[in-house]
């Protein structure tokens, strides 16, 4: 990863570089309705390929000019990627990768992800921003997890140990794929931590698009010819019952009362 690029401070710790916290400035909440304000130029009417960018097309602002917004909506960038934080997470930390390709960019998922060389390319990179993201979730809940206790004792002893315990693989606590029918015209991949808990996630497609098939795991590509996730309308993923992520507990059409159990699971989820 170019980390010359405009590399944001509070996602780089781990690569050896801090001056501030990003993800601090953007999970607080009050910050963060202030940063949304902090928008892709828009332009309904305008046409795919042109300069202006229509609702569909607001990605494409952060893939041109990343270099123009602050490490609170850019995480980073390099030659062929950006990194940006999701204007409406659907997790306690959503990401998005944005591959620059050109010949890419417009493309759907699955038939960009045809190209082997590409995909690999998107992976390596897509596998560098979870490990990143990894980071965060360690700095964000580590000291309410169990499995976290021996590690956090660790770094407070003196001396420090000359080996840390490894601790809770935050890594398995992500998400990392693409929608079957994605929502924006760029093509982008969802870095999320598997929590679905989100003053934006707000009915049954928020959750479901995450939550189903609908959602396609990035190391499940390139799908074959008759995967029937190829037919996300037909298999009606979007329509399907709530069931929780964690538990399986289904809720029929009850979102509510979803909601209010996926408070509960966080907290839960945290303590592990």
């Amino acid at each position: 990863m170019d980390q010359s690029n405009n590399t944001s401070e509070g996602l780089t710790e781990q690569a050896g570089t801090q001056k501030r916290n990003a993800f601090t400035e953007l999970m607080d909440s009050k910050n963060k309705q202030h940063k949304s304000e902090t928008k892709a130029p828009s332009d309904r009417n305008a046409v795919r390929g042109k300069a202006t960018f229509g609702v569909r097309d607001g990605l494409g602002a952060y893939i041109d000019k990343p270099e123009k917004y602050p490490p609170s909506v850019v995480v980073y960038h390099n030659e062929d990627f950006v990194a940006i934080y999701d204007m409406f997470p659907k997790s306690s930390l959503h990401l998005l990768l944005l591959p620059r390709d050109q010949t890419k960019t417009r493309l759907h998922p699955f038939d960009a992800f045809e190209d082997a060389e590409f995909l690999d390319k998107v992976k390596a990179e897509a596998g560098k921003l979870c490990s990143l993201a990894a980071g965060e979730l360690r700095r964000k809940y580590g000291k309410d997890s169990a499995q976290e206790q021996a590690r956090q004792a660790a770094l407070s002893a003196d001396p420090p140990p000359d080996e840390l315990p490894q601790g809770r693989d935050w890594e398995q606590e992500i998400v990392v794929g693409v929608h079957a029918v994605p929502s924006m015209n760029h093509l982008h991949i969802h870095v999320l931590s598997v929590d679905r808990y989100s003053d934006r996630l707000k009915h049954r497609k928020h959750y479901n698009s995450f939550s189903t098939p609908f959602f396609v795991p990035i190391d499940d590509f390139p799908l074959g010819p008759n995967d029937e996730r190829r037919r996300p309308t037909a298999e009606g993923y979007l329509k399907r019952d709530f069931a929780c992520w964690r538990c399986g507990k289904v809720f029929g059409n009850r979102f509510t009362e979803l909601k209010q159990h996926l408070e509960q699971e966080f907290a839960d989820w945290k303590r592990v």
